[in-house]
């Protein structure tokens, strides 16, 4: 059996990467990583690092042009600037909707994508990194476990019963996923999750600060984090 993982280059997904090693061996899994025109190629370059570090055959899809005219924070050309305070304080403000870095649909667009490009190359399988915490309080609505249920009951009746979608994260929060990855030794030095560009991580967007909180719950230093700090260090 043959596995797709949707790799963001970031801690869930490179997580969801190395379950699928252990689970289907090197040589039959695969990665797909997606440009849909976010203001930085950081993900980019951390999930092509990721799929090195695994062996593993590595493939780039821009599907920046469908998400042209949406006004969300992450995207090239967006008036608003990324939030420097938690999801919940996000979610305050937001009366119910998600916050601003959600991209419209993106996960489906991209379960979607990944698909085509699961079935064109024998695989039965699509592992992506959904989990509970960015699914808390609607701010990522494409996070939830209904959401998941739902797409992977479309995919596989429209697949002809041939492929799965696994979210094996989809029960579990930002410590328990990193929990996971360290118990796998999943390379986190290699990831990114900061939604700024910057040479280093800005340590106050949503997605860094569940990171810092993640590993802190874990006790254990980021390795990414400390690899930045050894390197400045070091110049």
């Amino acid at each position: 059996m043959k596995a797709l993982v949707l790799c963001s280059g970031g801690v869930d997904s490179t997580t969801c990467l190395a379950m699928a090693v252990a689970q289907y061996g090197r040589e039959n899994v695969r990665t797909l990583c997606i440009f849909y025109g976010q203001k930085h190629d950081k993900e980019l370059k951390a999930a092509q690092a990721a799929a090195d570090y695994y062996g593993v055959e590595h493939q780039v899809l821009n599907l920046a042009a469908l998400f042209e005219g949406s006004d969300c924070s992450l995207l090239q050309g967006s008036s608003q600037v990324i939030p420097h305070e938690t999801y919940a304080a996000q979610l305050q403000k937001q009366n119910g909707q998600p916050v601003s870095t959600y991209v419209p649909f993106r996960n489906g667009l991209f379960l979607s994508a990944a698909a085509s490009i699961a079935l064109s190359h024998d695989c039965s399988v699509i592992y992506y990194g959904a989990h509970s915490d960015d699914a808390a309080g609607n701010a990522y609505p494409d996070c939830s476990a209904a959401f998941n249920q739902a797409m992977a009951q479309a995919i596989f009746l429209g697949s002809g019963e041939q492929l799965r979608v696994e979210a094996p994260l989809i029960g579990m929060n930002k410590a328990q996923v990193v929990a996971q990855g360290l118990s796998l030794h999943v390379p986190y030095h290699l990831t990114w999750s900061c939604y700024e560009g910057g040479d280093t991580p800005c340590g106050q967007c949503g997605t860094c600060r569940d990171r810092q909180a993640a590993f802190a719950a874990n006790g254990v230093p980021d390795p990414a984090t400390e690899t930045l700090t050894q390197g400045a260090a070091a110049q």
